[in-house]
């Protein structure tokens, strides 16, 4: 009985059991079920479909992720780490369904280190896959030979031993700077799993080693980090590195969480620095720049140019020393006209001067000593054109890219909240009230300058326009970020006149429906001829 039961459990260990005719001297060959389509998963010899890694037999499915060096668990969230690609089908003869060693682990040599990684981690990454497939096609005949004799041969009454052979080794070189070797290890671990926690210190080196891998699943969850983790520190690399991997989602977020934050949070940091001129040029291009006003955007590219001028700088400068450096610059020629091989111009071309109306503001700009004296002439020309005209602006006629830019931040903890501005002795409110807690109101309103709480310095050296009724191109625009993914709102471009009495001393009410917060609000409107 004892013998027996050894018996049947050797027939569970290595296969179907062979089938003993009458005599016990002569064994006849094993007879197995029609089983073409299935495969062996484990050391225990069972059997399941390839097509079906799901089977009804979780038993087996332990089995086959314990043989593959996978977890279970990580192998039910992630399916695809279950096939293993054909890379066979690119060798010929007795080589096609080779394993390169006796144990299924490969060297990798790489950055000074040596790895061993498993066949079917290692075929997660095509660099590897491909090294791997090289390998084997320069595989000398010693080699060969040995690959053959792990092929399955003519059934025999006894198994045939395997040698030993030497475990395949392939090398792989890497020039990127980014790629280090804590990073490079954390992504051969992610071969592994899929659980492994990315802080925003490390993606970028592991989104690097990725890329040399090209294990696209851990770049794509680099990516979906980098995105969702987005901040003035962390914009200039993230966006360099879109750019670098032609990663065009990555990059294009970058330029949009840019549009929203240069003015309100980038342009208050040292982080401002980083900021490639490339990338600062896209964000002033477009027509979703987000600016407090005219004047806020000057300073905070006046500061970047004063970084790259001072690169060595470490602590973030005041807005004094900054005006004082380009203020005690040499009268002729002007700072744009000595730096040209710096290319600044280009981009203080893209500022609308036309929109710097207070007084105050325009004293700083003629003491500046920055911009060109044609420049200056061009835009007190068209002020005082626009005020003989009682406030006609007939140096803007597009809204999208000449238009006289404000804007607020509305947080979720506020009830109301209100900025005034003044222009050519109109003066208005832009207006936000929160209605509920994700349902939001915002305007513009027309107000006297007699109207109580309305601050003194906004009129006090400013124009007072008499005249009852002004003739307004306006558009209000609204957007908000929620779950990585931002949210816009806006009126169409409107021509209303504004009065001071109710109705026609409000503008459309832009409402909002969002969770997000800050929601960034942004009035663009221009004076026609009326």
């Amino acid at each position: 009985m004892l013998n027996q039961a050894m018996a049947g459990d050797t027939s569970k260990q290595q296969g179907p059991p062979a089938v003993r005719t009458e005599s016990r001297e002569q064994v006849t060959a094993p007879k197995h079920r029609a089983r073409p389509e299935r495969q062996m998963a484990g050391s225990t010899n069972r059997w399941r479909l390839p097509s079906e890694p799901f089977s009804r037999d979780l038993l087996a499915l332990s089995q086959m992720c314990k043989a593959m060096c996978l977890d279970v668990d990580d192998t039910l969230q992630a399916p695809d780490r279950l096939y293993i690609p054909k890379i066979q089908k690119k060798r010929s003869g007795t080589l096609k369904k080779a394993v390169p060693s006796g144990d299924g682990v490969v060297t990798l040599e790489c950055l000074g280190f040596q790895w061993e990684l498993h066949l079917p981690q290692l075929f997660q990454s095509e660099t590897l896959t491909k090294l791997y497939v090289s390998a084997l096609s320069g595989a000398p005949a010693s080699r060969t030979r040995d690959l053959e004799q792990l092929l399955p041969g003519p059934p025999s009454g006894k198994a045939r031993e395997r040698p030993p052979m030497k475990r395949l080794t392939i090398s792989l070189r890497i020039n990127d700077p980014l790629v280090t070797k804590i990073a490079f290890a954390t992504a051969l671990k992610n071969l592994y799993t899929s659980h492994v926690d990315l802080s925003l210190d490390e993606v970028l080196g592991v989104l690097a080693s990725a890329h040399a891998l090209q294990f696209s699943n851990l770049f794509q969850r680099c990516v979906a980090i980098m995105v969702h983790g987005l901040s003035s520190s962390t914009v200039a690399n993230f966006y360099m590195a879109g750019c670098k991997y032609k990663e065009e989602p990555l990059s294009a977020a970058c330029e949009k969480w840019m549009e929203m934050n240069l003015v309100a949070e980038v342009g208050r940091q040292i982080h401002l620095q980083k900021i490639p001129k490339e990338l600062l040029l896209k964000v002033l291009r477009s027509p979703s720049l987000f600016v407090f006003s005219e004047f806020h955007l000057l300073k905070t590219l006046l500061l970047w140019v004063y970084l790259q001028v001072n690169p060595r700088l470490l602590t973030f400068p005041t807005h004094e020393a900054v005006m004082t450096f380009f203020s005690s610059s040499p009268k002729k020629p002007c700072f744009l006209d000595q730096d040209m091989e710096c290319g600044f111009t280009e981009i203080f071309l893209c500022l609308r001067l036309h929109g710097i109306v207070r007084g105050q503001d325009l004293n700083v700009l003629r003491h500046l000593n920055f911009f060109p004296e044609s420049w200056l002439i061009r835009v007190t020309a068209n002020h005082y054109h626009a005020m003989e005209s009682g406030g006609d602006m007939a140096f803007a006629k597009d809204l999208t890219n000449q238009a006289v830019r404000f804007g607020l931040l509305f947080y979720k903890e506020y009830t109301t909240y209100s900025e005034m501005i003044a222009i050519y002795g109109f003066f208005f409110a832009m207006r936000g009230v929160r209605n509920n807690s994700t349902s939001y109101s915002f305007y513009m309103q027309r107000i006297r300058p007699a109207d109580v709480g309305f601050p003194s310095e906004v009129c006090e050296h400013g124009l007072v326009s008499l005249r009852p009724e002004r003739l307004v191109q306006y558009e209000i625009r609204a957007q908000a970020l929620v779950d990585g993914r931002w949210q816009e709102f806006g009126t169409k471009p409107v021509v209303q006149k504004f009065r001071f009495v109710r109705p026609s001393c409000r503008s459309q009410v832009l409402q909002v429906q969002t969770a997000g917060s800050p929601i960034y609000v942004s009035f663009s409107f221009i004076f026609p001829a009326s």
